[in-house]
């Protein structure tokens, strides 16, 4: 069977070589590399432009960014026929091949991630290295004392020009790594944006919308993801769960029911500000962009436009536009703005995003390059070889639960919820 036959339905004239070839995996792409750089970007609205108020939920988002950040090459692998030769892609640089950029930026963004995290918790390190050795080690004490001999590759230096010195390198790589991280995904939008054959992707503003709805879903991950943890975490601290309070029982800080929520609540509310200004910016720069194409209204413009405005309309405008971005966005601007609303207008963030990112890669591949057929694509719910399980719902909810699982073991080590001074 050719890539596509399972889960593509032809209408009308199709060329009999032309089927949805991109599927969910493609959607999760660029979906996946957006929220790892729209964490890494909230990270830096405190650690460069100094904003104080997002000083805790910026500490978890550049640990969640760090734990998204190998989740991003997921979907590819997936959808590779022969992933095991994806790593080239990583290892032998090719400056005039456009997949062989992301590499390159990948690798150089990783990097930069890995080196802000040490910076940011040397301190925190080496004390718990001196705390560990001076006391009884239990259970997983006994393994995080290696890990962080390890990780602290010998520098264990803490005086007060030391510790400046970490002050200076996190403001340096998290302002070298906003540029970094919107190339990162900005590079995705190229991809598609570049696709001279084809209607739908073909416009210089797909980078800059993708960067913008990357911002965008990934702060609105962090606020959804810190408020649950935080909930969890208040749940965990009277029944003595402490493997939800990796920061507890590292002796770090602390920790009361009524100041989790307190923080919990302070964070999600001040965080959801800076929200509703990217959405403004994203959702201007989707519609500038529907304008553009029905101003110009090139040759192609009649079978986009029966895409876009009857086909994928409930797609389109129901979906994406109106409970993905016009919804949430009333529902952030209200005032009196609780923790659950701001949650539940972060879903709908999220869900909005997915939609956007689902039009551009499968609405793209919805007419034929005959302009006079269309093909529908069918998500594989229930596979019946590796194919259709890769790419269908097992394959998108393998990605999605991915880094969630990662951020568990990275959270032992760099407790995302430090809220003294051991970490910057």
């Amino acid at each position: 069977m050719v890539h596509g036959e399972a889960w593509t339905v032809k209408e009308l004239f199709v060329l009999p070589n032309e089927y949805v070839y991109w599927s969910i995996q493609i959607v999760l792409y660029p979906y996946m590399t957006g929220l790892v750089a729209g964490a890494f970007v909230l990270s830096s609205l405190y650690h460069v432009f100094g904003v104080e108020k997002l000083k805790e939920i910026a500490r978890f988002a550049l640990v969640f960014s760090f734990a998204l950040l190998p989740v991003a090459m997921m979907p590819l692998l997936l959808h590779l026929q022969q992933p095991f030769r994806g790593i080239h892609v990583m290892m032998t640089p090719h400056f005039t091949s456009a997949i062989s950029a992301f590499g390159i930026v990948f690798m150089t963004y990783a990097c930069i991630v890995g080196s802000e995290i040490w910076f940011v918790y040397r301190q925190f390190i080496v004390e718990s290295i001196n705390r560990l050795e001076k006391k009884e080690r239990r259970g997983i004490e006994n393994m995080l004392l290696p890990i962080y001999k390890v990780v602290s590759l010998g520098a264990r230096d803490l005086s007060p020009e030391a510790l400046k010195a970490d002050h200076k390198a996190v403001k340096f790589l998290a302002g070298l790594g906003i540029p970094v991280a919107c190339f990162l995904h900005g590079y995705a939008g190229f991809i598609f944006g570049s696709v001279k054959a084809n209607a739908l992707w073909m416009t210089p503003l797909m980078p800059v919308i993708f960067i913008m709805s990357a911002v965008v879903s990934g702060i609105a991950l962090c606020i959804l993801c810190y408020a649950i943890f935080m909930g969890l975490r208040r749940w965990a601290l009277p029944r003595g769960k402490t493997h939800f309070l990796p920061d507890h029982w590292a002796g770090a800080t602390e920790l009361t029911p009524e100041g989790l929520h307190s923080m919990q609540d302070y964070e999600t509310k001040m965080t959801s500000k800076y929200l509703l200004i990217f959405m403004t910016l994203a959702i201007t720069l989707e519609l500038l962009d529907i304008i553009f194409r029905g101003y110009t209204a090139v040759r192609s413009w009649d079978i986009v436009r029966e895409v876009i405005y009857q086909r994928d309309f409930f797609k389109i405008f129901v979906l994406q536009y109106g409970f993905g971005n016009a919804l949430p966005f009333i529902m952030l601007l209200l005032p009196g703005l609780t923790t659950r609303r701001a949650c539940v207008a972060c879903v709908l963030v999220l869900f909005g995003v997915l939609m956007m990112r689902w039009n551009v890669v499968i609405g793209g591949q919805a007419f034929s390059l005959t302009f006079d057929g269309f093909m529908e694509y069918h998500l594989p719910i229930i596979p019946y070889d590796m194919e259709t399980f890769k790419e269908g719902l097992g394959g998108a909810l393998l990605v999605a639960v991915t880094p969630f699982v990662i951020f568990y073991f990275i959270n032992m080590i760099f407790p995302a919820f430090i809220t003294d001074d051991k970490a910057h």
